[in-house]
Parts: structure tokens; C-alpha cells; sequence
């Protein structure tokens, strides 16, 4: 088969199996991000995420990380979902609201690879769901599935950026997709909405003050320099998200896995702050919110319970 044939049967199969957006781009080291990577982690805007220092080379070159890969697979799925959290309680990132995402979209990667074994034949792929060292999000950019907003996220000019991503390295050529215009222009909304001042000029984030990082990925206890500044999240923020005009083109996301987990869109504070053990588990054994355990959203709800 062609190029041409290769590109077209991969990008016919996502959209099949309920992929929103596809792009491939050659497989190559990424020159001109080595030095923003390097700067990132010296000025240690990575914090406790000491895994982003592992395997640099790797990060920036796809062929080491999988050996033949001539070409990377972008995937985007739509999480915008079709309720919200009742007004005034504590707040919890959309994506977070269904299955957790790394399973129901490794499933949907294995099954497409399965399938492109049939129509191509035999292939070396392997899928990434946020799960290895590869920048998923320059990818994207590079294929043409958005451009990369000053908040850091990738911005879909017909859909926002309420997405996951994931990357299927693949040993084939294909007709590759080129990046498209940044659209962000001189908007500074996503900077200027985020209350522990995160976003950094240049489209750089500083992890460490980052809200999502606070709640999730920060293991010890957070600092009193953001008090009165986490505005209510507990697991995860969509400030910059909701801030961001494009977000205004979001569809409610159509897969069964990401609808809200029975009743916790209604919890109130007093539902959160009573919520035991036993229910955490209960409630968030098929969630991403499991990642933080229960010691951890506790001292997330704690923090923003005590008001200086």
C-alpha cells in the first residue's frame, strides 16, 4: 500500500471507533524542544513529577522509545460532558467525571491497532494514553489537531480543548499532516484567570502552582501560600478551560464511559466533607479520582475548607 492508502486507513478507522480527530506526523527527533524541555525541568516547574526527569532522549525521539517507528498516530476524544456539578460545592476537573479515561482509551487504541492489522497487515504499533515518556501534546501540534494555548493545552479550532490525547507509534509511512495557525493572538484570559498565577509567559506552566498539580500530584501537604487560591477544586481545575473563548465551540462528549458517576455532580460540601473511606472506594473505583486516594482529597477538601 501507499502512503496515501496508509493515511487514509488509519484516520477512516479512528473516526469509526469514535476517535474525533486524527493526525500523523513523521516519526523524528524533536530538535527545537530539547532546550524547552531542558529549561523546564532546571527551573524545576516540574516539582514533584520527578518521572519528567527520566528518559529525556526518549521523550523528544519517538524511534527510541519504540525502535522502527516511522510515524505518530494523534489521537483526540472528546470529554466535555453533558452535566455540570451543582453551583457552590467543591469543584472537580470534567475529565474526571466518568471512567477514568486511561482505561477506556487504551482499549479504543488496542482495538484500532487490531483493525489496521487487518486492512494493512502486519504492524509494529504500540499506544500511549499519558502513560510514557513522549510530549503527546507536540505531536498534536505537529499533526494539525490544534495549536498549543498559552495555558499549555492543545486548542481545536472547532472544538476547544476539552480532550484526552493518545499516540499509537506506528512502523508504516503515511501521508503526513502539518501543524496549523495559533489562533490565541493577543487573548490573555486563561492567564489572567488562573489564581495561583501558573501560566507563564511563552506557553510555559509552572506545575508547582498549578491547581491540578496541588490536588493530584503533589503528595505532600500544600503550601499556605496558596490559601484562599484553590477556589474549591479538590481533584484537578478547568479555570483555564472555562475561560478559554474557543471552549465556547465544545460538544458534549457522546461516550457512555465518560457520563458522570452516579450522584456526585449533586455533593454538596457537607456530602464531601461526610464522604468515608468505604464510599471513596465505592464510588471511585473505575475513576481517575482514585489516583489521589482518599488521604489525598481530604486534605484537598481540608484545605479549601479552612479559610485564612
Amino acid at each position: 500500500m501507499s502512503p496515501f492508502q496508509h493515511s487514509h486507513i488509519i484516520k477512516q478507522t479512528a473516526r469509526k471507533l469514535g476517535f474525533d480527530f486524527c493526525g500523523l506526523s513523521k516519526a523524528e527527533f524533536l530538535e527545537h524542544e530539547a532546550p524547552k524541555l531542558d529549561k523546564f525541568l532546571k527551573l524545576n516547574y516540574h516539582g514533584e513529577m520527578h518521572y519528567l526527569e527520566n528518559y529525556f532522549d526518549k521523550r523528544l525521539d519517538p524511534t527510541l522509545l519504540h525502535p522502527g517507528t516511522k510515524t505518530v498516530v494523534s489521537l483526540m476524544l472528546n470529554y466535555y460532558p453533558t452535566q455540570q456539578q451543582i453551583d457552590h460545592t467543591y469543584k472537580v476537573a470534567k475529565y474526571a467525571y466518568g471512567d477514568d479515561y486511561h482505561e477506556v482509551i487504551k482499549n479504543k487504541c488496542n482495538i484500532l491497532i487490531k483493525e489496521l492489522e487487518q486492512q494493512i497487515g502486519q504492524i509494529n504499533a504500540r499506544c500511549f494514553v499519558d502513560s510514557a515518556p513522549i510530549l503527546e501534546r507536540v505531536w498534536a501540534e505537529k499533526s494539525g489537531l490544534g495549536w498549543v494555548g498559552k495555558n499549555g493545552l492543545i486548542i481545536n479550532p472547532k472544538q476547544g480543548s476539552f480532550f484526552f490525547l493518545a499516540e499509537i507509534l506506528i512502523d508504516i509511512d503515511c501521508e503526513y499532516d502539518g501543524p496549523i495557525k495559533d489562533y490565541c493572538g493577543t487573548c490573555n484570559k486563561c492567564v489572567d484567570a488562573c489564581p495561583t498565577d501558573a501560566i507563564l509567559p511563552n506557553k510555559t506552566l509552572n506545575a508547582q502552582k498549578c491547581i491540578s498539580y496541588l490536588t493530584i500530584e503533589l503528595k505532600n501537604e500544600i503550601s499556605s501560600e496558596f490559601k484562599n487560591k484553590t477556589e474549591d477544586w479538590i481533584f484537578g481545575c478547568d479555570i483555564c478551560q472555562d475561560v478559554c473563548p474557543w471552549n465556547r465551540f465544545s460538544k458534549t462528549n457522546t461516550n457512555q464511559e465518560f457520563e458522570p458517576i452516579g450522584g456526585v455532580l449533586n455533593f454538596t460540601k457537607k456530602d464531601w466533607e461526610a464522604l468515608e473511606q468505604e464510599e471513596f472506594q465505592r464510588l471511585f473505583k473505575k475513576s481517575a479520582i482514585k489516583r489521589t486516594k482518599f488521604a489525598g482529597l481530604k486534605r484537598n477538601i481540608n484545605f479549601n475548607k479552612i479559610k485564612s
